[in-house]
């Protein structure tokens, strides 16, 4: 008789998952992977504040030639972490900055991602202090669409974020499969992003840079929102920087306006919008300039399959006066995202039924 595949409790979940195939790496290859120049999303974030983008330029050269210090980074990590604690599988997608990988914790089996950034990197790029933002910030978070971060450490030539493993990747992948979702589908994934955002605007956090790429699927098909590097603690809700995704930057952003947290309500409209078309409303043939224009002006057209609900909450999400956005406590009992509730919930019990 066949011996049963071998399993592993899943630290994230009470469910046994079919254990994974894990590759031990060495050292010399995994480092060699790490070294990547190419940033494999489709629609970059915009890395650099207009204020500082030509003195960051103009020194690119001079900080090519300085040795990186390790204590440049400023992260004050816990040391008792280290790669020799992990079996390392393989690559699940590389950035700007490095790649991440899952893995498996030797000693309890855990499987979790981790995101491999090299040091070089952040040092010429100047954002140290960004990530250690983006490891306090997604450190004090819990919800349950919001990816954890399980821990962090760091070598020589490496800084390693342990993250919570979201088994079925980006939601953006999944969109580019179906070309675009049905209304119940995205209604589900935009009512659990909406949720986690009201939870992150409680601690004063805007995430500002809300898109299909940095939204991940775990085991139960539910969202996580990843990727915290442009996200702020904020208080005041008054920032100035300029940041984000060219697709999804609000109108106060292109203009160089302050803006608070109602840039992240921004963000929902242009989610709804492409996960119902599977396109976003302002994207453009005509380079940045007119993506820029059209935000401005809020000059967006729907398509006939679009229902009048879904129209209706993303009007009044993209509100060129983010006084005039829908509140995110509307947002979760707007006709739109009930009618869908309730349809699923009917699925739900006409499956149980029939049993």
């Amino acid at each position: 008789m066949n011996n049963p595949k071998p399993v592993y409790r899943c630290p994230f979940s009470n469910k046994v998952t079919q254990k994974y195939n894990f590759l031990k790496v060495s050292q010399e290859l995994f480092n060699k992977e790490n070294n990547i120049s190419a940033f494999s999303q489709r629609r970059p974030t915009e890395i650099l504040n207009k204020e500082n983008f030509s003195n960051e330029s103009n020194k690119r050269k001079n900080d090519e030639k300085k040795e990186v210090n390790l204590r440049d980074l400023i992260i004050n990590a816990p040391r008792q972490w280290a790669l020799k604690n992990f079996d390392i599988g393989h690559s699940l997608g590389s950035g700007q900055f490095g790649r991440v990988w899952i893995a498996r914790e030797k000693i309890s089996g855990y499987i979790v991602a981790l995101k491999v950034m090299s040091i070089q990197k952040l040092a010429l790029h100047k954002i140290q202090t960004q990530l250690r933002r983006e490891v306090e910030i997604q450190t004090n978070l819990r919800h349950p669409n919001i990816l954890r971060l399980l821990g962090h450490f760091y070598d020589e030539n490496y800084v390693v974020l342990i993250l919570e493993y979201a088994e079925k990747g980006e939601l953006y992948t999944h969109l580019q499969k179906c070309g675009r979702f049905s209304e119940r589908r995205a209604s589900k994934y935009f009512s659990q992003v909406t949720d986690a955002l009201s939870y992150m605007h409680k601690k004063n956090v805007i995430h500002r840079d809300i898109k299909p790429e940095n939204l991940l699927l775990g085991m139960k098909d539910e969202i996580k929102i990843a990727d915290f590097g442009w996200s702020v603690h904020a208080p005041s809700h008054k920032r100035k920087t300029f940041c984000g995704t060219l697709d999804y930057l609000a109108p106060e952003m292109v203009n160089d306006e302050i803006y608070d947290e109602k840039v992240d309500l921004w963000t929902l409209g242009v989610l709804c919008y492409e996960l119902l078309t599977g396109v976003p409303p302002f994207q453009t043939s005509g380079g940045s300039t007119e993506t820029y224009r059209k935000i401005a002006k809020v000059n967006f057209e729907f398509p006939e399959h679009l229902s009048y609900e879904a129209k209706d909450l993303i009007n009044s999400l993209l509100q060129r006066d983010p006084k005039r956005r829908i509140p995110l406590k509307d947002v979760m009992i707007h006709p739109w995202i009930i009618k869908n509730r309730e349809a699923s919930t009917s699925k739900i019990l006409e499956v149980t039924n029939k049993f």
